[in-house]
Parts: structure tokens; sequence; C-alpha cells
């Protein structure tokens, strides 16, 4: 029996099959994942990852797709998507959140409690566990600012807690976590001493945003990482290269720091123009941008 027919009819979590990855990447294109797991909880989580490692299976693991480009041919194995996984709870000056919970649900619990600490994340559109992974930040703000601890569920299945005065991180990075699965984080925030001035905070970030960002696009966010001393999008803008296209995929001509899906553009498309960018930006500046998204499948 092939594995696909083992995992069937196992029962073991709620899965789909050949399951187009378009509709679970905020890029809107992409092939299809061969299995896609929904775990409803973590037992059935642990199920779909000991099942995977037991027939040799590539397992990946989804948010909310918000930073990531599937290539045209899809994924092999399995895509297990977190957004079931989903709790947010508020405890004082605690919050805990689950991975699969929206980031810009929590901050505006976050706010709408009176906590301080999170709202510079406002808007993001990705999950905690995505924000945690890869210590999203915006505004001066990042994940890590006030995180206090992380759980994760390693490659056996077994559930550990590490602090974070335990990690190595930094600007879109913790080191050390590569194999395990965010399963839940938990921060400590600072009751706020003008709760309507931080409920007004967010509303001016939530606005800068929709200003100053191709929102009206499918996008993946940032496509670069900030190199020192200096910002993508600014020099990509420099090297005049808002507006340029291949295909459907274009350089935002609203923020030079996105690539935006136009219409129907192709997986391919958006990785070639990844490519030119950088091509250019590098001959002409001498700067080297390093991607900040992360790329599934054969490009």
């Amino acid at each position: 029996m092939i594995w696909e027919e083992k995992l069937k009819t196992a029962g073991i979590t709620p899965v789909v099959f050949n399951a187009p990855m378009a509709a679970c990447t905020t890029y809107k294109t992409g092939g299809a994942a061969q299995a896609l797991a929904l775990p409803q909880n973590l037992e059935q989580l642990k199920n779909i990852l000991l099942f995977a490692k037991e027939n040799n299976l590539r397992l990946r693991v989804l948010g909310l797709g918000s930073n990531i480009l599937v290539s045209d041919g899809g994924v092999s194995g399995v895509v297990c998507c977190l957004k079931n996984i989903s709790g947010v709870d508020i405890n004082g000056n605690m919050l805990s959140a689950g991975a699969g919970a929206p980031l810009d649900e929590v901050v505006r619990k976050a706010t709408d409690a009176g906590l301080e600490g999170l709202e510079g994340l406002s808007g993001i559109p990705g999950s905690v566990g995505g924000a945690v992974f890869m210590n999203a930040g915006a505004y001066n703000q990042e994940t890590f600012d006030h995180l206090l601890s992380i759980d994760f569920m390693d490659e056996s299945g077994r559930i550990t807690t590490l602090l974070k005065k335990d990690l190595k991180y930094g600007y879109r990075r913790v080191e050390g976590i590569e194999n395990l699965i965010v399963l839940n984080a938990l921060w400590r925030l600072t009751p706020a001493q003008n709760a309507a001035a931080l409920k007004t905070r967010r509303l001016e970030i939530l606005a800068s945003r929709a200003q100053k960002q191709p929102l009206e696009y499918p996008s993946a966010g940032s496509v670069f990482k900030r190199p020192p001393n200096n910002f993508a999008s600014a020099l990509i803008d420099k090297c005049g290269l808002k507006g340029l296209r291949i295909g459907a995929a274009q350089v935002s001509p609203k923020h030079a720091g996105f690539i935006v899906n136009t219409g129907n553009a192709a997986a391919a498309d958006i990785k070639q123009l990844m490519d030119e960018v950088q091509k250019r930006v590098l001959a002409q500046t001498g700067v080297r941008l390093e991607l900040e998204q992360i790329l599934w499948g054969d490009f």
C-alpha cells in the first residue's frame, strides 16, 4: 500500500490530497501539496509527524503562508498546516498564543486589553508560529522583544519549552529551532498608562501600512532582508526597478520591497523577478540582497 492510501485509511488527522497551495499562501500561486494535513490538536499533530517519519516523508510546516513561495510543480510529501492550533489567552499582563493564531489578531487582543509590547507588529499578515520562527518585526519592534518562552514539538513528538534567554536570535533569525515545530508563544507585556493612546498607535500603524504597501495585490510582504545600514526597498528604488515585470509578477510601484501578483502570476515568474532584482542591485550598488522569503519546491 502506498503511503497516501495508508494515510487516508489511518484517520490520524484531517487531510486533503493534491491540495492547491495557491489557496494556502498569500502569493496566491504555486502548485499542489501531495498531502495537506490539518491537525485539530497536538495529538493529531504528533500523529502526522510520526507518520511522516515512519514513512520517510518530507514534512513541511505551514502557518498562514505569508512568507512562502511554492513552486509551480508543488511539493511532495506532507504539508502540515497549524491554523487550527490557534488559542489566545490573556492572564494579567501575560499573553499566550498558539502557533496558528494570526499575529495581527493577537496584537489586536493585546491592545484591546491595554497591554503594550506588540503594537508595532500590527498588520503583519503571518501566524504566531511564523513570526516566532523568523523573529518577525516592524516599526522598531520585534517578536522576541517581550517574549518569555516558546513551546515546541521535536522530531520525536516530544513537547519542550525553551526560554528566550536560552535561544540565539537576531534580525529575522532564530538559531537552533530549524527542526522544531513551534506550538505556542508566551509574552510578558506592559500595562499601558494610556490605553486609548495605545489603540490609536495601532490604528496609525495599520493606516501607514495601507498607505505605503500594496495590500490590494497578493504578495508575501518584504521579499528581501534589510542590508546592514540600508534598506532593500531603497536600493531597489535607487536602481529604478519599481514596476519591473516578468509575466504577471511585478516589483510594486507603491513599495519597491514587495513583489506582487498582479493577475495569474506563475511562481516561476516571481522567482525569476526575485533573481533579476538581486542581479541588478548587486551590479549597480555592490550589495547582495538576501532573500527573506522561503522557497518550497524546485525552482
